[in-house]
């Protein structure tokens, strides 16, 4: 799993695999260890009975928790990701966008894109920045 943070904005991109284990398990997550001991874990889970796409954080732990409708939209080939604005105590917002991980057309050293999901048919031959 990816975990892009930009300014006020969250995304994580899934490979094949780890959509797989959020569908069977409800839960998928990954850790980032730091060099004193600490870690921050960022995980996506499914809930029934949730109405909308919400962030919770721990101090160690980011979890994005969505409904389980929109797990099962995004589960079908053609549903690419899942977003959603949540507001901030302080006016702002907070962007949030789940995606399917595709494989980069120009590799990059060091990334592994096996699991990745096939790329759109109408999707444009480049790949975007991280």
């Amino acid at each position: 799993m990816k975990l892009r943070i930009r300014g006020n904005s969250l995304r994580l991109r899934l490979t094949r695999g780890e959509l797989d284990t959020l569908r069977h398990s409800g839960r998928v997550a990954q850790s980032i260890a730091f060099p004193d001991g600490r870690a921050l874990t960022y995980a996506i889970r499914a809930e029934q009975g949730t109405q909308a796409l919400s962030v919770d954080f721990s101090g160690q732990e980011i979890c994005v928790v969505m409904t389980d409708a929109q797990l099962q939209r995004w589960l079908q080939p053609q549903e690419v990701g899942v977003s959603g604005t949540l507001s901030l105590p302080d006016g702002g917002t907070l962007a949030v966008l789940l995606e399917k991980d595709f494989p980069c057309l120009t590799p990059r050293a060091g990334e592994e894109d096996t699991d990745a999901f096939d790329r759109p048919a109408d999707d444009p031959p480049h790949c975007a920045p991280d």
